[in-house]
């Protein structure tokens, strides 16, 4: 993902010292999960039906904060379920902030208005919220109406507070890339900072109707990619020509680890064959070669950010041309 440059900057430090030290696996982006309470049912969510048993357990603040301390990513991601549902999220969110992380705090914006009056804006602090195509697209797939002007409306309100706020949206197979083009434009003239695009993955708990396969994706992504020379977005050129189908990329499941209420979850986000009491555990004892795009009939699909963005950083010195459009997307 594109990044501000101090996290840039703080990033390729953390790099650095992995390589010198020949640490090979190393987490880039901790993907904390406090609750996985949500106040809506999307159409194309799995973790809401993954967790139906325990979806009313919450991690305590001092358990989310030990994990944060565990894990030496210096992104913290804060999701769910949604965030503001839990009941530390504020407290949460300073204490981060203090260690010096960087957070991206992903929302459905639906409580997002009254929660601005409770935060600050931190260079180290980015809103990420959620939005899947127009209005009548978005309220469909959110399954209630009025979602998508709650969410315009609260990103009018972070803007004009001075908050960071870049948003992601998910493209599912009946997606139509006219109107995301639109949503696109419309979100460019509120002022969000970036945008975040990816392939929907298709849980086995959700159905296999709304997602897309690989020969799919990549045909949308070769417009969305050209969508890309006229926005800003915040997903790297590199992935989204292995979205188009112009790169190969294997995947890193280890570089955006999962923590929630059930433990450090294996193998990745979007995979769960267990959880472990800590994240020393699940690096040591997670199977790691078992799993990718020729090794799990799961992953067959399967070309979402957090599994491929991570891998991006590996590639990235093999080729002039890679560090070059690198160099430029920052700088534009």
């Amino acid at each position: 993902m594109r990044f501000p440059l101090r996290l840039n900057y703080d990033l390729t430090k953390y790099i650095i010292s992995n390589k010198m030290n020949k640490v090979d696996k190393y987490p880039l982006v901790l993907m904390l999960e406090p609750t996985h309470l949500c106040n809506l049912a999307c159409s194309g969510c799995g973790r809401i039906r993954e967790y139906a048993d325990t979806i009313q357990d919450m991690m305590s603040l001092e358990e989310c904060l030990a994990s944060v301390d565990e894990c030496p990513a210096p992104v913290v991601t804060i999701t769910g379920g949604e965030p503001f549902l839990y009941p530390h999220i504020f407290e949460l969110i300073e204490a981060v902030l203090e260690r010096g992380k960087h957070i991206y705090l992903c929302t459905n914006a639906l409580l997002l208005e009254k929660a601005l009056d409770n935060m600050r804006p931190h260079p180290n602090f980015t809103l990420n919220i959620h939005m899947d195509g127009m209005e009548e697209t978005h309220d469909r797939i959110l399954e209630r109406k009025g979602t998508f002007k709650t969410a315009i409306e609260a990103i009018k309100k972070a803007k004009k507070l001075g908050f960071r706020v870049c948003t992601n949206t998910t493209i599912f197979k009946e997606t139509d890339l006219v109107e995301i083009e639109m949503l696109f434009s419309r979100l460019q003239e509120i002022g969000v900072d970036g945008l975040l695009v990816a392939p929907g993955f298709g849980y086995e708990a959700v159905g296999e109707k709304l997602f897309l396969e690989r020969r799919e994706i990549e045909k949308k992504f070769e417009q969305v990619f050209e969508m890309s020379k006229r926005f800003c977005f915040y997903s790297t050129p590199m992935y989204l020509r292995f979205l188009k189908g112009d790169k190969k990329l294997e995947c890193t499941p280890w570089g955006n680890p999962t923590r929630n209420p059930r433990g450090w979850k294996a193998p990745c986000y979007l995979i769960t064959d267990a959880h472990y009491p800590s994240f020393r555990e699940m690096m040591e004892k997670t199977e790691w070669d078992k799993y990718g795009v020729d090794k799990d009939p799961r992953c067959a699909q399967c070309m979402m950010h957090c599994g491929f963005e991570p891998t991006v950083v590996s590639e990235i010195g093999k080729s002039w041309k890679d560090i070059w459009e690198m160099i430029v997307w920052n700088l534009t």
